[in-house]
């Protein structure tokens, strides 16, 4: 098989090339780990190469001292080892990957190192591992949410079934929130499509636009989540005893720029007129939804919340923060 390819290439030239398509580096250091042969090196390794010179002077003083003492272990005990170096470059930090394998016989012995650049793959794992991190994280928030929510349902329902019916709806307001958030690679959610995503089950007629104007902010994933909350126990008060049960477009969601504490903010309010106190019953005192309202939602955004319930009119303000918006588009 060795002529086969002589009248198109070399062998020799064959293998040079071979390994620069695979992005490979091949290194022979005899017994004392002088380097004796190299091929295929990195541009800046190979402007420091000196044949005869050790791991130290090609790799540097704290990677070469490191490598020296792998290779001679490799020598003493003829079995392969590997090992990783980081160096830096003009096109930024390298990561390279040694495996050297004893190579001769009849005593004389040598050292064979393959070389890889492993940058990218290692990056790639960083990566992972952090994005597994920021989803253990958000798993926990989120079952921490679902838990408060569970509780402080089943303390404000006097039955099982109520507590089903309410509870389920909750899951499901907070499950719709979760989608945007997760279909945006958790960026976070438009405040437009999640005020959406909440009306849907509870709007009465698809021909009929939503109530929602204002500044189409980009919320940020926590931002999200706690107001689609919010959104969800205003929507269905309405659906149950409000305007939207009268079949009525008395709602507007507004959203504007505004202040806190000095600061750039939004502002986001409900404005509904009601047609008798059974509107507002819901949002007595010491309810759920309340608390949502009131305390939950604002402290979750480090924000600041107003709400209001009478036989005529509910209204509910919040002021969200910079930190847990986006103004990205207006509409």
């Amino acid at each position: 098989m060795s002529g086969v390819f002589e009248p198109f290439v070399g062998e020799t030239a064959m293998m040079e090339r071979a390994l620069r398509i695979a992005g490979i580096s091949i290194l022979f250091q005899d017994e004392t780990l002088a380097v004796r042969y190299a091929e295929n090196l990195p541009d800046h390794l190979q402007s420091s190469l000196v044949l005869g010179d050790d791991d130290a002077a090609l790799f540097g003083a704290k990677d070469g001292d490191k490598l020296i003492a792998l290779k001679r272990q490799v020598l003493q005990t003829g079995e392969p080892a590997s090992g990783e170096i980081e160096m830096s470059t003009n096109d930024g930090t390298k990561i390279y990957e040694l495996r050297v394998e004893r190579i001769g016989r009849h005593g004389r012995f040598g050292l064979l190192s393959v070389i890889s650049e492993i940058t990218e793959s290692r990056h790639r794992e960083k990566v992972l591992k952090s994005l597994l991190r920021e989803l253990s994280h958000r798993s926990k928030n989120l079952l921490a949410i679902i838990q408060g929510i569970a509780t402080q349902t089943a303390r404000y329902t006097p039955s099982l079934d109520s507590f089903l019916v309410k509870f389920r709806g909750r899951l499901q307001s907070l499950s719709h929130s979760q989608d945007l958030v997760t279909d945006s690679s958790w960026r976070g959610a438009y405040l437009f499509e999640l005020a959406e995503k909440q009306f849907a089950p509870y709007w009465p007629d698809a021909g009929v636009p939503m109530p929602i104007y204002g500044i189409n902010a980009h919320l940020s994933p926590n931002a999200a989540v706690h107001l689609g909350l919010a959104l969800h126990e205003l929507i269905v008060n309405s659906a149950t005893h409000g305007a939207i049960a009268a079949g009525a477009t008395s709602i507007v969601l507004n959203c504007a720029e505004s202040e806190l504490d000095g600061k750039k903010a939004i502002e986001v309010t409900w404005s509904e007129r009601v047609f008798g106190p059974a509107a507002a019953q819901e949002f007595e005192d010491n309810t759920f939804a309340k608390t949502v309202l009131e305390r939950v939602v604002p402290t979750s955004m480090n924000g600041k919340a107003d709400f209001g319930a009478g036989p005529e009119r509910i209204n509910y303000r919040i002021v969200i923060p910079e930190p847990e918006y986006e103004i990205l588009k207006r509409r």
